[in-house]
């Protein structure tokens, strides 16, 4: 016996009579958050190529002067100073709606005001995964070549970048880029950027998911029989566990542990979420050329359209300020 339906609606029948149900509700999928951005200082650029300079001490001396000794030779206190600079990158999103789209009643709504925020939203998204990138920096060229600037990844280098003099790379022992990753590990990295530049500091972590997670279980695990385990008690009556570790405290410094942008964090060496950036705020800034802006097209006749843009660079005013984890699974 023939009965009637909800899923035939080409037809006749009840179906086609049916009044459709959609939530006055957008949800957009997709982490947001900049921590990077977010840590850098902000300063004002002037020009496409921003330059800084560095310099260290000389080493301790611990012989002594003889009396009446005269000064018979001199030192240039200013020899050892380097010159090390980043390209303004520009940063551009698009967005346009139709004459008719803005004139309907949606939901989110779907209009030109709803447009150009979402462009927003994406381009600081395209910042913060340019600062976290390998990219090396890169000078217009007039034919095809954009400027483009040395993201954190490839500042944190011992090797190079080749225009960073060798004193003022990032030492190898502040980097861990092969083998298992393990809290012995981490402090051996605190330990190198002290050695740097003598201050307990104050890093954060910036991890991606995977990173982010084992760092969680050090302290839980007794890997060997002379090592004791970090226990922590925590009252059945609060009904909740502490799985995750926020700070970090090490000889050598203290170290905040936050979450990077999944989305914007490269991959580590076996293509995973294992990297990681010790990051030393102090040492890192952003330079804006151009803040995020709106711009308004001319409408041709089939809707409103503009773009959103920004231009900055990204500052390491001190490639051994900071350390690197590119490897946590060997």
């Amino acid at each position: 016996m023939a009965f009637s339906n909800t899923y035939d609606v080409t037809s006749p029948g009840s179906a086609v009579g049916n009044r459709e149900q959609l939530l006055n509700v957008l949800s957009v999928l997709a982490p947001e958050e900049t921590p990077m951005t977010s840590l850098a200082k902000k300063s004002k650029a002037t020009a496409t190529f921003v330059e800084w300079t560095v310099d260290s001490l000389s080493a301790p001396v611990t012989a002594g002067i003889a009396e009446g000794a005269d000064v018979s030779s001199f030192t240039d206190k200013f020899a050892a100073r380097g010159r090390i600079g980043n390209y303004i990158q520009k940063f551009r999103r698009d967005f346009k709606v139709s004459d008719l789209q803005q004139a309907v009643d949606s939901v989110g709504p779907a209009n030109l005001a709803q447009a150009e925020m979402k462009a927003v939203r994406e381009l600081k998204r395209d910042i913060e995964a340019t600062i976290c990138s390998d990219n090396d920096r890169a000078a217009e060229d007039g034919a095809g070549t954009a400027y483009a600037l040395r993201g954190f990844g490839d500042w944190i280098d011992s090797a190079g970048p080749a225009d960073v003099p060798s004193a003022y790379r990032t030492p190898a022992s502040s980097i861990h880029a092969s083998g298992l990753f393990n809290e012995d590990d981490l402090n051996s990295l605190v330990t190198s950027i002290f050695r740097e530049n003598g201050m307990s500091n104050r890093l954060t972590l910036l991890a991606d998911t995977a990173l982010r997670r084992l760092v969680s279980k050090f302290t839980r695990a007794d890997t060997s029989s002379n090592d004791s385990t970090y226990t922590v008690t925590e009252p059945a009556s609060g009904k909740k566990i502490t799985f995750t570790v926020s700070v970090y405290e090490s000889d050598h410094g203290i170290i905040s542990i936050i979450n990077a942008n999944p989305d914007c964090m490269p991959a580590d060496v076996d293509s995973g979420y294992g990297r990681g950036y010790l990051v030393n705020p102090d040492y890192l800034g952003i330079a804006e050329l151009i803040p995020v802006g709106s711009t308004m097209l001319e409408n041709q006749g089939g809707g409103e359209r503009g773009y959103v843009d920004a231009a900055c660079t990204l500052i390491v005013n001190h490639p051994g300020a900071h350390g690197k984890i590119t490897d946590i699974t060997g």
